[in-house]
């Protein structure tokens, strides 16, 4: 065993030997965190809850990545749910963090796992980690004439050309597209058989620098917005990987109907504010 094995199996054995906490030492220690900065009960705070980062890297290591990798992963997270933890919302922290040390384990696989982005929003990210459960529970059943990409779409309950998609980018690893097509020496590349059909036209530019005054416009309003609203606009509809309104609300530490409140009341504000903007624009015109 190597020095590195050594040292890895060392800190599991250390993590999982570190106290638990209770909810009153929980809470003090965040409060003196975020209040205070104290270091020291930061420290402590995380080094309780080290434990679950071992315990989630151990659960993703099937997806061949680097174990170690996985648990630094995890301790990223654990000081991410440490910094925005609000100790007066009434959760335990542990709750709270595995959430984070969860959420930040299946972005570095899904980040590694293959060269091509393979998931950008909640729904493939959901495929990728469920689809070859989903595959292997239904493939040898003989009593149903459904496609097997059906069933497992009705399972996953996502559309099924997107499970379709997905069972194709993890059929197989990465190839190169400099590889030759073939065994021949003489043989072409895959890169050279492409196409570059992305001519850019004028209309093509007129049209890309229209957008760009949209987002741009977007963006300014989504700024006019107060906090919470927000933030729920940037994590629901201005992130490539939205956050579940459940998710969000786990987050702030309000209800999911009360996320969905905020979220429809910002995009009526957002929609007045970019209205109103427009209408100036034509006038000053």
């Amino acid at each position: 065993m190597g020095f590195h094995d050594q040292h890895i199996r060392r800190y599991v054995r250390a993590s999982m030997a570190e106290e638990l906490l209770d909810a009153e030492t929980e809470t003090q220690l965040a409060v003196a965190w975020r209040d205070n900065r104290d270091e020291r009960a930061l420290h402590r705070l995380i080094s309780a809850y080290a434990r679950l980062a071992v315990s989630f890297a151990g659960r993703f290591r099937r997806y061949d990545v680097p174990y170690e990798d996985l648990i630094q992963q995890g301790n990223l997270g654990l000081m991410r749910a440490a910094e925005k933890f609000d100790p007066n919302n009434g959760a335990r922290f542990s709750t709270y963090a595995a959430w984070w040390i969860r959420a930040s384990m299946q972005d570095y696989v899904m980040r590694n796992w293959s060269m091509v982005r393979t998931g950008t929003n909640a729904t493939q990210k959901k495929l990728f980690f469920h689809l070859r459960r989903a595959i292997a529970k239904h493939q040898d059943d003989m009593t149903s004439n459904e496609p097997l990409s059906a069933r497992v779409a009705h399972e996953l309950q996502v559309p099924v050309e997107q499970v379709e998609a997905m069972m194709g980018r993890m059929s197989g690893p990465d190839l190169s597209l400099d590889a030759p097509r073939s065994s021949d020496d003489e043989s072409r590349s895959w890169v050279e058989t492409i196409e570059d059909d992305g001519v850019h036209t004028e209309a093509d530019v007129a049209d890309r620098l229209d957008g760009e005054r949209q987002r741009a416009a977007l963006y300014q309003a989504v700024e006019q917005l107060p906090d919470r609203e927000r933030r729920i606009v940037a994590a629901r509809h201005l992130s490539e990987d939205p956050t579940t309104l459940s998710d969000l609300g786990a987050v702030m530490g309000i209800s999911k109907e009360r996320v969905r409140q905020l979220e429809e009341r910002a995009l009526s504000r957002l929609t007045t504010i970019v209205r109103d903007g427009a209408l100036m624009r034509a006038d000053q015109a």
